[in-house]
C-alpha cells in the first residue's frame, strides 16, 4: 500500500489514532470519541502498556455505552496500525523523548500529527521533525492550550492593539506549588533524558506564550539553574527525606506530605498501579530519592529579535501556584496575576477523577485572576475576562475545537494555531537555557536550532 493510500478518508470524516495512553491522552480520547466523533473516527490506540489502553477503552465504554472498543496495538506495531486502520491523523501523547519518533513515522506514512507539548526534547530531534514535515508536506500541530486561554488571548489583543506601545521588556514568574511541582519529581519527568527538564517540558508553554505575545523569536539566552529543593542531597540536608523508593506499600511514606498514594485514587490505580506488571513504571517515586537529574529553580534572561528582553523564573517548590507577568511598553505597562491556588494543603492524597496532580484548587485554596492596564498618566484599568468551562480557563475546550472541529475559512486574527516551527521556537529558549546552565555562558539560539 502506498503512502497516499494510507490517508484516504475525506477531510470531513478522518480516521485518528492516539499513541501514548497515559493521563494526558484522556483529553484527546474523550474529545475524539465524544464531541468530534461526527467528524473524526477514533480507530487506534498504541502504547507500550496494554493495560493502560484497556483502561482508556473502559472509560470510553462507560461514557459512551454501546461503543465498540478502540483497536489496541503494541508500540512495536505502530506502523502496522497506521496501515491496517487507514489512519490519517495521529495524536502523540507519549513520554517526551519518544515524540519525534512517532511524529516522523506518522508523517512519512502520509498522516497529519497533533502532538502534546513539548514537541520534542532536543535540537536534533526538532530538526528531524521539521525536515520530515518539509519532505512529506504533512501537517504538525502542537497542543499549546495556553494560547486558547481567554485571559492570554486578551493579553495578545492588548499588545497587538498598541495599548502600551512598543514592548521593551517582559517579566515572567511561574510558581509550581508543593503538589504540582513535586509531581514532576515523582514521575519519568525527573530524568532529563526523558523530558529535557522543566525548561523544556514545562517552560515550553511559557516561552511559546512570549513568542506569540511579542510576535517575535528568541535570539540570545543566558540562564542559571539547579536542583535546590528536591533530590536526595537536599532532602537529607533539610531533614525532609524519608526512607523509601516509592510510596506504595511503604510505611515510611504513609505520612509524608510529598508522597502520592496511588491506591487512594481509582483513576491512578487503574492507569498506573494496576499497569505496573507490564512495564515496571512507578508513578509514585520519592521526590527526595536518588536519580533526579532535572532542575527545580531556574532563572533565564532572553533577548528577542524585536529588541525586547525577557526575565523569566520558574520555581517548582512554591507555597502557592500561579504566575505573574508584566509587560513594559513605550506607553505603559500590562500586568497579569493568576493565582491558581493560594496555598497548598499538606495532604496530597488524591481520590479525584483526574490522574493529573494540578495546582488549580477550589474552596479556600482558590485564587483569582487580575489583568491590569497601566497607561502613562492614567489610573490603572482592570480588564475583566470571562473564563470558560474546562481546564486552563476554557483553553482546553477551545483548543480541541480548533484541532478537531470545523475550520473557519477566515484566518484566526490571534494566530493561535501552533505548527512545527512554533513548536521548535518554543523549545529553543529552554534548550539554550539548558546549555547555559552547563557552560555558564550566553547562548545564541541559532547555534542550536535555526528557526
Amino acid at each position: 500500500m502506498s503512502q497516499q493510500d494510507l490517508c484516504t478518508a475525506s477531510p470531513r470524516h478522518r480516521r485518528a489514532a492516539v499513541v501514548g495512553l497515559g493521563a494526558r491522552a484522556q483529553l484527546f480520547t474523550e474529545a475524539l470519541a465524544g464531541a468530534y466523533s461526527d467528524r473524526i473516527e477514533l480507530v487506534g490506540f498504541c502504547d507500550v502498556n496494554a493495560h493502560r489502553m484497556a483502561v482508556h477503552n473502559d472509560w470510553l465504554a462507560s461514557a459512551h455505552p454501546g461503543r465498540a472498543p478502540v483497536p489496541a496495538y503494541a508500540a512495536e506495531d505502530f506502523d502496522e496500525m497506521l496501515r491496517r486502520e487507514r489512519v490519517d491523523l495521529v495524536v502523540v501523547c507519549t513520554v517526551d523523548r519518544a515524540h519525534d519518533d512517532y511524529i516522523v513515522r506518522a508523517l512519512e506514512a502520509g498522516c497529519d500529527v497533533v502532538t502534546e507539548k513539548p514537541m520534542t526534547i532536543d535540537a536534533d530531534r526538532a530538526r528531524r521533525i521539521l525536515q520530515a514535515q518539509r519532505r512529506t508536506g504533512g501537517d504538525v500541530r502542537v497542543a499549546f492550550n495556553y494560547r486558547y486561554n481567554p485571559v492570554h488571548a486578551a493579553v495578545r489583543e492588548l499588545i497587538a492593539s498598541g495599548e502600551i506601545g512598543e514592548i521593551g521588556s517582559v517579566h515572567f514568574e511561574w510558581l509550581l506549588d508543593l503538589r504540582h511541582g513535586a509531581d514532576y519529581f515523582r514521575r519519568w519527568h525527573r530524568e532529563k533524558a526523558n523530558s529535557g527538564g522543566l525548561m523544556v517540558h514545562k517552560s515550553t508553554h511559557h516561552f511559546d506564550l512570549v513568542n506569540w505575545w511579542l510576535g517575535s523569536r528568541p535570539e540570545t539566552v543566558y540562564a542559571q539553574g539547579g536542583l535546590f529543593f528536591y533530590g536526595d542531597e537536599a532532602g537529607r540536608r533539610r531533614g525532609l527525606a524519608r526512607d523509601y523508593d516509592r510510596a506504595h506499600g511503604s510505611a515510611a511514606a504513609k505520612n509524608d506530605p510529598f508522597a502520592v498514594h496511588l491506591a487512594d485514587s481509582a483513576v491512578l490505580s487503574s492507569l498506573y498501579l494496576d499497569a505496573e506488571h507490564e512495564d515496571g513504571y512507578h508513578r509514585d517515586q520519592n521526590v527526595f530519592g536518588p536519580g533526579v537529574t532535572i532542575e527545580d529553580d531556574m532563572a533565564v534572561l532572553v533577548r528577542y529579535a524585536s529588541g525586547a528582553t525577557l526575565t523569566y523564573h520558574l520555581t517548582a517548590y512554591a507555597p502557592w501556584e500561579g504566575y505573574r507577568i508584566a509587560f513594559n511598553g513605550s506607553e505603559g505597562r500590562i500586568e497579569l496575576l493568576v493565582e491558581e491556588s493560594t496555598w497548598t494543603r499538606p495532604d496530597v492524597r488524591s481520590d479525584g477523577a483526574s490522574a493529573v496532580m494540578h495546582g488549580t484548587a477550589v474552596g479556600d485554596e482558590a485564587g483569582r485572576t487580575e489583568l491590569l492596564v497601566r497607561r502613562f498618566w492614567e489610573p490603572p484599568r482592570e480588564v475583566k475576562v470571562p473564563t470558560g468551562e474546562g481546564g486552563h480557563g476554557g483553553g482546553d475546550v477551545r483548543m480541541l475545537a480548533d484541532l478537531f472541529g470545523e475550520r473557519s475559512s477566515a484566518p484566526d486574527p490571534l494566530g493561535r494555531a501552533a505548527d512545527g516551527v512554533d513548536g521548535a521556537r518554543s523549545l529553543v529558549t529552554g534548550l539554550a537555557a539548558n546549555r547555559s546552565f552547563e557552560t555558564g555562558m550566553p547562548v545564541g539560539v541559532r547555534e542550536l536550532l535555526d528557526v
